[in-house]
């Protein structure tokens, strides 16, 4: 404890340290963005839009082609002094389906190695969590566990702190928040299943709904030419165990947890993620409602052509491939002592094309295996996607 005070103290009276530009690592993801220019303007606004077209079928039935605009996001920024800085973005999903403020923090930078965060935040879950910008990637759609296992996007209200250590050619990060935590929409949902992004609700920006917050936390570590490997923990009360003050049920938790890396070798980019959830569900149902579940999903992008292209001289095309798994109820019956099914396994493949590193055409073709969970012959959905997505 005295070496942790003393090198408090000894960051707070050297304000003149500064860390090296960080534009690579995911926890930096967030002020990452073209609108930014790296922090020199006072006030700055931008955004993305993104839009997609899809035709699939299930068993070969299908509901035809159909076009949505996805998503349209706008960010604010502002820089209040050179260790102050403020961000926020507001979501418009499905058109005006649903708007919500997905990000609205105040960043308040003691040293390098601490910098205080609060507000509405996102939470360190993972590495796509933290990095969505659908302008960054490659694909459509998001990998199913960073929206079925990891409830992407997870934003919450709390505070915490973040830094980073330089070393040679390495960078280590981490970040740990206190924020309001999931809810009981993970049990009560109209799936009949556990489902944690059922937990999510807006009333989340409000109040906790049972006086106890979740811990959430990411440490990773970035070689400049190897990539970054990152571990994450999230750990929260989930149930309103309480009746205006008094006790009515034990407390019931949520754990999730997750290891993500992103690499280069040779041209191509490798990126990866693989989470596992833990939850506490009431005993007589626990064969019904999953009580653990995982999920991962390794992708390759592979520039097969660079240059001018179509009128653009810093153009790319790139060759895309995901292979993905979720299992929503990991166990076997009590009774027959049988596995339980209940999982998705998915491949997509495609083609993007980056006519500049912030605006990106992409064409898709997934396939899924979908198993209920008495390990029914699968059915089977597939599809193609086109879309579109680019930062202003």
């Amino acid at each position: 404890m005295r070496i942790l005070m003393t090198g408090i103290v000894f960051m707070l009276l050297n304000p003149n340290l500064e860390a090296q530009t960080d534009t690579v690592t995911t926890q930096a993801a967030v002020y990452n963005r073209p609108f930014v220019a790296g922090g020199e303007t006072t006030i700055a606004i931008g955004g993305y839009l993104e839009g997609n077209t899809n035709y699939f079928s299930e068993d070969g039935v299908s509901e035809g082609l159909s076009m949505e605009l996805r998503r349209f996001n706008i960010f604010l920024y502002s820089s209040l002094h050179p260790r102050i800085k403020f961000l926020s973005e507001l979501e418009f999903e499905h058109g005006t389906e649903e708007i919500a403020v997905e990000t609205a923090q105040l960043d308040i930078l003691f040293h390098p190695m601490l910098t205080f965060r609060g507000g509405i935040i996102l939470v360190p879950l993972g590495h796509y969590n933290l990095n969505h910008d659908s302008p960054k990637w490659e694909f459509v759609d998001r990998p199913l566990v960073t929206t079925e296992i990891i409830p992407s996007t997870l934003s919450d209200v709390g505070f915490g702190f973040y830094g980073k250590f330089y070393r040679g050619s390495w960078i280590a990060t981490y970040d740990a928040y206190w924020v309001n935590g999931l809810r009981d929409g993970i049990i009560f949902n109209a799936l009949g299943r556990t489902d944690i992004s059922s937990g999510k609700s807006g009333e989340v920006f409000e109040e906790d709904n049972n006086g106890s917050p979740a811990f959430s936390g990411r440490l990773a570590l970035r070689h400049t030419k190897w990539g970054e490997l990152g571990s994450s923990i999230y750990r929260g009360v989930y149930n309103s165990y309480k009746f205006e003050g008094t006790p009515v049920e034990r407390k019931r938790y949520v754990t999730l947890t997750a290891l993500d890396w992103n690499a280069k070798v040779g041209p191509a980019t490798l990126n990866g993620e693989a989470a596992w959830a833990f939850i506490d569900v009431p005993g007589d149902v626990d064969e019904i409602y999953g009580k653990k579940q995982w999920g991962g999903y390794l992708e390759c992008v592979y520039p097969i052509l660079q240059g001018s292209l179509g009128g653009f001289d810093r153009a790319r095309l790139n060759a895309n491939l995901r292979l993905e798994k979720i299992d929503y109820n990991v166990g076997k019956f009590s009774t027959t002592h049988e596995n339980i099914f209940d999982e998705v396994k998915a491949v997509v493949f495609g083609l993007s094309f980056r006519a500049t590193g912030n605006t990106v055409l992409k064409a898709n073709y997934r396939y899924h295996w979908i198993r209920d969970n008495l390990g029914n012959p699968a059915s089977h959905v597939a599809g193609f996607q086109f879309g579109f997505a680019s930062y202003f």
